[in-house]
């Protein structure tokens, strides 16, 4: 018997940078147990090149990566999202479009890379500790027994995930 493959639909405003990574992210820690996407509210239509660099640096494929639409993935023949998470608190506040499917949603905000105003060394390790803290939430999504969680269980997980620790 195979295992369900679960879409997850990562949201931010401009889907350049954070979105971004951790759809790097999850298509590597979730291989074959999940698929991976983003998305932003109001796209920049490209992608943010030192969050590229990282990427590349950590041997990530971003060969099929670009800056794209939520709207995208509320169209008709869309795939159907499991998950939804927003990455960025602007478009955690936002009025998302209906998602078919009915995802579980999570909010897991992280600092925007593109915000970051140090320079030289000081903002790669900005930018390196955003792409550590979506790892690491990535991991615990992916290691979760989703199939052995009530849907109010998993919900609170899932939230949990999000929240900075304490």
């Amino acid at each position: 018997m195979s295992e369900k493959t679960y879409n997850v639909l990562f949201l931010c405003t401009g889907n350049s940078a954070r979105s971004i990574m951790a759809e790097c992210i999850l298509t590597r820690l979730g291989s074959g147990k999940f698929r991976a996407f983003s998305a932003g509210s109001h796209p920049k239509g490209s992608l943010h090149p030192e969050t590229v660099e990282l990427l590349k640096r950590l041997n990530h494929d971003t060969s099929g990566l670009r800056s794209k639409s939520w709207d995208e993935f509320a169209a008709p023949g869309a795939p159907e999202m499991d998950f939804v998470f927003t990455v960025c608190d602007n478009a955690a506040g936002e009025v998302c479009p209906v998602w078919p499917g009915q995802p579980m949603t999570a909010h897991w905000g992280v600092p925007d890379p593109v915000a970051i105003e140090d320079e030289g060394a000081a903002r790669g390790l900005k930018l390196a500790d955003i792409y550590r803290m979506l790892n690491n939430r990535i991991g615990v999504f992916t290691n979760l027994r989703i199939d052995a969680l009530d849907r109010l269980s998993l919900k609170k997980r899932l939230d949990d995930i999000g929240k900075p620790p304490a």
